[in-house]
């Protein structure tokens, strides 16, 4: 069963990569998929049935003129020999009948057209006929075209011969159907040459399933059809594509308005359902901001009574020791607050002169002993001005931190800004690359604040720049110390 299950799980993966991404287009690709083969299926069907209306009446058609050859061919078979040639030149000299008719010494070659049920049909009709009501079994029946067509001893073609000989019997201008010539011997040195029109156009024509009418009915309603779907659908995605929008664009503003409930009921219920979830979203945001705020508050008073008894202490070392501690609660509760604040987005998205902000944050780096090293050019990019300086603040900070020098390369482009941050510092443990965005987690085994930092950095770059569409990659590099990449979207 897995042998089974194995290839087609492939081949619907495989089907399912070449279908468009957006829905507008695989609806677009089922509405042409659809039209094409009910075409294809009725027009199968119609060639079938024309096919066999054909066949019944071209059977019905060479039967008749079997019977009217086996007349012609028993009427000159009663004559003598030698008054057949003199009843021959009388027919041409009044016009010929609806055959031509002649007497040879030879059976002339016939360069034969025709294959197929329809050719055995007539074929076998005319056998059937001429040995049933003649005796012949040994009949010529073949088919030609009025252009290669040889009638008499001298083998001269047809458009040689005056029009009254055969011409006005044998031609259907500007038609130019098959020609059927019987030929049979009567006497040895003596063949009898009936050739007759078959009136049916296209006999041998074959089967043409895009012949140019066909293919432009199918044209005209796969237009037609394609056309009213495409905007039947375009209005039904719509909402669906302006809420996709509004759910990428969620992280970067939660104030932005709700979208308007409009359209058919499952998308009405779909955008209520999303201005829901973003109320509710909105409320759990501002609950947070508040929660922490007022702890952060509460908190400060009983550290403010703690440092303030602390220093009455007589020893100087437990004094020491207890205003450490107290040092290190209250970073920990800033730290908190400010890990708040950096996740809180609500800014306007601005054009914000990147590079600038890097030579900024640089020069500020540059101030405290920090070496900054800042290559390449970017346009301006669209983005939260103090939100993505937070970001990159934190990561030069960290990078100068445990590294003392770090290098910056922008790389633009059409989609995006590319922005590298090398240090050269330890680098961080494979195991521990997806750790460090933990909150207050620090792989520096100290706990001062003067060396441990609160470990609140990297995850708040990483949420800022997530938040602005961006992606933020961290690996080490061959040569020792961190590389972050950050990549920007141009929106």
């Amino acid at each position: 069963m897995a042998e089974v299950v194995g290839p087609w799980r492939r081949l619907r993966r495989t089907l399912a990569r070449g279908l468009p991404r957006s829905l507008r287009g695989r609806f677009v690709l089922i509405m042409i998929s659809g039209v094409l083969s009910a075409q294809l299926a009725s027009y199968a069907i119609w060639t079938a049935q024309a096919r066999a209306s054909q066949l019944e009446q071209l059977d019905e058609l060479s039967r008749n003129v079997a019977y009217s050859v086996a007349s012609t061919v028993r009427f000159f078979r009663s004559l003598p020999r030698d008054y057949r040639h003199i009843v021959l030149d009388q027919l041409r000299d009044m016009g010929g009948t609806r055959f031509f008719v002649s007497i040879n010494d030879h059976r002339i070659p016939v360069e034969e057209i025709g294959r197929g049920p329809e050719q055995a049909l007539v074929v076998g009709n005319f056998r059937r006929v001429l040995g049933e009501e003649l005796g012949i079994s040994d009949a010529r029946v073949e088919f030609s075209r009025p252009e290669t067509l040889r009638l008499l001893n001298n083998q001269v073609l047809l458009h040689d011969l005056p029009p009254r000989w055969g011409q006005h019997s044998l031609l259907m201008e500007p038609l130019s159907p098959p020609i059927l010539v019987v030929q049979m011997a009567l006497e040895p040195g003596e063949w009898l040459y009936v050739a007759t029109l078959l009136p049916v156009p296209e006999l041998f024509a074959g089967r043409h399933w895009l012949a140019g009418d066909r293919l432009f009915a199918v044209l005209i309603v796969l237009f037609t059809v394609v056309g009213l779907s495409w905007l039947g659908i375009r209005g039904v995605t719509r909402p669906l594509a302006r809420l996709a929008r509004a759910a990428r664009q969620l992280g970067d503003d939660l104030d932005a308005p709700p979208l308007p409930e409009r359209g058919p009921r499952e998308t009405r219920e779909t955008t209520q359902a999303f201005n829901r979830m973003q109320r509710r979203i909105r409320a759990q945001v501002e609950e947070r901001e508040r929660l922490f705020s007022a702890i952060s508050h509460d908190l400060k008073t009983p550290i403010t009574r703690m440092r303030l008894r602390a220093e009455m202490l007589d020893d100087p070392h437990q004094r020491e020791r207890f205003c450490a501690s107290l040092d290190e609660l209250d970073l920990l509760v800033k730290g908190a607050l400010a890990s708040v604040k950096g996740l809180d987005l609500h800014e306007e998205v601005v054009a914000v002169d990147v590079v600038a902000l890097l030579e900024s944050l640089a020069a500020e780096l540059r101030l405290q002993g920090g070496e900054v090293h800042l290559d390449g050019e970017a346009a301006p990019l669209a983005a939260k001005p103090l939100a993505l300086k937070r970001g990159l603040g934190n990561l030069l900070e960290n990078a100068i931190f445990y590294g003392g020098r770090v290098e910056v390369s922008l790389a633009d482009g059409p989609e995006a800004l590319v922005i590298t941050l090398r240090d050269h510092g330890p680098g961080i443990p494979e195991a521990q690359l997806e750790r460090v965005f933990e909150p207050f987690v620090r792989l520096e085994p100290s706990r001062s604040r003067h060396t441990g930092g609160s470990g609140l950095g990297l995850g708040i770059a990483r949420h800022i720049v997530r938040a602005l569409g961006g992606e933020f990659e961290l690996s080490n590099h061959p040569q020792g110390g961190l590389v972050v990449r950050l990549r920007l979207p141009r929106r």
